[in-house]
């Protein structure tokens, strides 16, 4: 049930984070969960390096739900680059 839940929460932040990163993205409903999942993971990572926090509980937290937007807005450029790039 968590993976599920990780998908979900992962899904929202994709679509937060192309909304504030509007252009035209060759991804659609999977490349959109798949990059907040990863957002999630990457804004974690980094809020652990820059601050010292870590996940409480295994609960999802109103700093984690923005850092996994940030995670996901820098893979989501990083997918822009490699995209354009390869075509």
């Amino acid at each position: 049930m968590s993976w599920l839940w990780m998908f979900v929460v992962g899904l929202l932040v994709g679509i937060v984070a192309k909304f504030l990163m509007p252009g035209k993205d060759p991804g659609g409903f999977i490349i959109t969960g798949l990059l907040g999942i990863g957002g999630m993971f990457v804004g974690g990572w980094l809020s652990g390096l820059l601050f010292g926090t870590g996940t409480i509980g295994g609960q999802i937290q109103p700093a984690g739900f923005i850092g996994g937007v940030i995670g996901a807005m820098i893979l989501l450029a990083l997918y822009r680059m490699f995209i354009r790039k390869k075509a």
